[in-house]
């Protein structure tokens, strides 16, 4: 269940060997994980349930009972989260000096200031709704912070319907410091809810304010587009975006002093079950929270900083292509830099012997140096193709913003598959270059980036990942071929180097596991070393049981979901699965396979899921120079397999520890990486 990965977060915050501030990121992440979970993946129970489907998923279960189980679960979460900030956060970072002053303990200055701030900066913005015939009950935005107020008496009106909606704008900071001259100590705190409960009689003059408690709605977040009906995606998406916001509420979050009364109220009005309401202990949205530590300056309450490395190869070169005539690069982020990418695609852009230039857009954010890259390159009157995936999950908006840059200069401009997300990472590189040994005559030749991980300068400083950069000619003759699938019409040729989803990966994979059960029933060393975000598809966990019984030695590292279950008797024993869950998100997806001696290693950007194999666009690239090969089963597998500080086992229940170190010598993967890699 993926809830279960939650809880592992949760343990980062509850570790007191962990920074203190960082421990609140981790509670603010658990949160927003959270979020997420409840938009898209519990709304999709809810709709299924809806529907009156009993189909069952990975776990076995039917919606009904997934959405019970998932209740009893997030309720958990949700009381520990609450009673850790409360009990032990709160606590703790008071004896540090950041303190989150409650209203009783504000003192005459600081109110003078707070109600001047409210004047100032929150009066003018809010806008109250009485509740009455003439005024229904407001569409909420979905995760706005709200507050419902509790009042008596008449209005100049002369009505008194008892009750108010205010809605706080998202420009507002939910998490409010104060200036030095008003604080107390250094780092002062209120929060936005204390400032508008204290003087929220303001907005309604004349009145008896009984009560103001805040809350919460989480709202279906899945967008649907009949890819297949539309004529125009981009218009269709854009069509439906403004809605994702009004979708059917799946979860409520309330103060914990609301009344009764009122709660039966909001959950009335949101046409919600008792087991949708989540009554919380504080800020409704521990998400915000995330931002205190950046206005804290206490770096020894913080992860220690570091300066991403630089492969020496790149480091002493002063022409990338040149380098990666002599060789592939491996970049292993974030502890190697994702400069070289980004370089990678600008020096292309404005080089006058490229001419042409192809990438994949899933995910780049909102300002992309590397999309403002291939916007000069098309302004230059190079061939720019740019494949952008407008179904990117909250990416869509920013997707179809580049897209519209991207057309307005003359790229070319598709939108991949109907039906499958092109999930692929990989760019490519058209140069027209001087043949060797033959002067004055030219020709062209194709550079390649792959990766496991998206096109995000952000991310790259928080996901773990390996990028490929190569002029290998049959793997540059593969991934022109997909960029042809993609923008063109025609069958697929096959690949010569390169597995890809929906048509030779899933097949790929379960020939590999079948040539290791082969090995293995014949005598020889078999070993399968898997790592990657989830694994949920049926006939590979059916091929790694077989596996398994045949003697093959089986590591998983799994860091979210996992169906198959290690260590059942007669079933998997000789599987062992691990989720490892640091400062950084695991994101690498890597597969090894023993294949006799000779050691094939995969990257991909593709999870072992029925989605990635069947209905996306994805690429599986291998390793083949020797020395990046033991590089990525060094620091990519072993470091992990060793790590005996943030791993965690997955016993035959299918339940999760945390490995526990014992007398050996302490391995944490990330910190011996980025003590190996990066630049501290």
């Amino acid at each position: 269940m993926a809830l279960a990965f939650n809880r592992r977060v949760l343990a980062q915050a509850e570790d007191v060997t962990v920074p203190l501030l960082e421990r609140l990121k981790y509670l603010s992440i658990v949160s927003s994980n959270l979020d997420e979970f409840f938009e898209i993946r519990f709304a999709g129970l809810k709709e299924q349930v809806k529907a009156g489907s009993t189909t069952t998923g990975p776990d076995g279960l039917a919606p009904g009972e997934a959405i019970q189980r998932i209740a009893t679960e997030a309720h958990a979460i949700v009381e520990r989260q609450y009673q850790l900030f409360n009990d032990e956060l709160i606590p703790a970072m008071a004896a540090e000096g950041i303190r989150f002053l409650r209203r009783a303990s504000w003192n005459a200055k600081q109110q003078t200031w707070i109600r001047d701030y409210f004047l100032r900066e929150m009066m003018p913005v809010l806008t109250p709704i009485g509740l009455d015939p003439a005024h229904p009950f407001p569409r909420l935005f979905n995760k706005s912070l709200n507050f419902t107020v509790e009042l008596t008496g008449l209005d100049a009106f002369g009505r008194n319907s008892g009750a108010a909606i205010v809605q706080a704008p998202r420009l507002l900071p939910r998490v409010i410091k104060l200036p030095k001259g008003i604080a107390d100590g250094p780092n002062d705190f209120i929060f936005l809810s204390s400032v508008l409960h204290q003087h929220v009689g303001e907005l309604f003059a004349g009145m008896d304010v009984l009560g103001c408690y805040q809350f919460r709605v989480t709202r279906n977040s899945d967008l649907f587009v009949d890819e297949e009906e539309v004529k125009n995606l981009r218009t269709a998406l854009q069509g439906e975006l403004p809605q994702r916001h009004f979708g059917d509420a799946v979860r409520l979050e309330v103060a914990d002093n609301c009344s009764e009364s009122m709660v039966k109220f909001l959950l009335q009005q949101f046409e919600l079950q008792p087991d949708d309401l989540y009554k919380v202990n504080g800020p409704v949205n521990l998400v915000r929270l995330i931002n205190v530590p950046d206005q804290v300056d206490r770096p020894d309450l913080k992860f220690g900083p570091f300066t991403p490395g630089l492969p020496k190869s790149l480091a002493r070169a002063s022409d990338t292509f040149e380098t990666l005539r002599k060789g592939d690069v491996l970049l292993h982020h974030p502890f190697q830099s994702f400069a070289p990418v980004i370089e990678f695609i600008r020096s292309a852009a404005v080089d006058p012997q490229v001419v042409a230039i192809k990438q994949t857009v899933y995910r780049t954010g909102t300002d992309s140096v590397i999309m403002e890259a291939l916007i000069e390159a098309a302004k230059r009157g190079k061939e720019v193709t740019a494949v952008v995936e407008l179904m990117a999950r909250f990416d869509e908006e920013a997707n179809i913003n580049w897209a519209q840059q991207l057309e307005a200069v003359g790229a070319h401009v598709v939108y991949g598959v109907v039906g499958h997300k092109t999930h692929a990472k990989m760019a490519m590189i058209v140069r027209r270059e001087e043949m060797e040994g033959k002067r004055g005559k030219f020709t062209l030749r194709r550079y390649v980036h792959l990766g496991t991980g998206n096109y995000h300068p952000r991310t790259a400083r928080l996901y773990t990942d390996f990028g490929l950069m190569t002029c290998h000619e049959g793997i540059c003759a593969d991934v022109n071929e997909v960029f042809q699938q993609l923008t063109g019409l025609g069958k697929a040729s096959k690949l010569a180097h390169v597995l890809q989803s929906p048509f030779t990966l899933h097949d790929g994979i379960l020939k590999a596991i079948e040539h290791e059960i082969r090995n293995a029933k014949s005598g020889k060393a078999a070993a399968i070393i898997a790592k990657m975000n989830s694994l949920v598809e049926p006939q590979v966990i059916e091929a790694l049981y077989k596996a398994s019984k045949a003697g093959v030695k089986v590591d998983l590292i799994v860091r979210g979901v996992c169906a198959l279950k290690p260590g059942v008797p007669g079933l998997s024993d000789n599987v062992r699965v691990r989720s490892v869950i640091g400062r950084l998100l695991e994101h690498h997806r890597i597969f090894y396979f023993r294949a006799g001696g000779h050691e094939t290693v995969w990257l991909a950007s593709a999870d072992w899921m029925e989605r990635n194999f069947f209905r996306r666009i994805e690429l599986c690239f291998p390793i083949r120079d020797e020395k990046l090969k033991k590089r990525v089963i060094k620091e990519g597998l072993k470091a992990y397999l060793a790590d005996n500080t943030q791993a965690w086992d997955m016993g035959p229940d299918g339940t999760y520890v945390r490995r526990k170190r014992g007398r050996g010598a302490r391995h944490c993967a990330q910190d011996e990486l980025l003590a190996l890699l990066s630049e501290r």
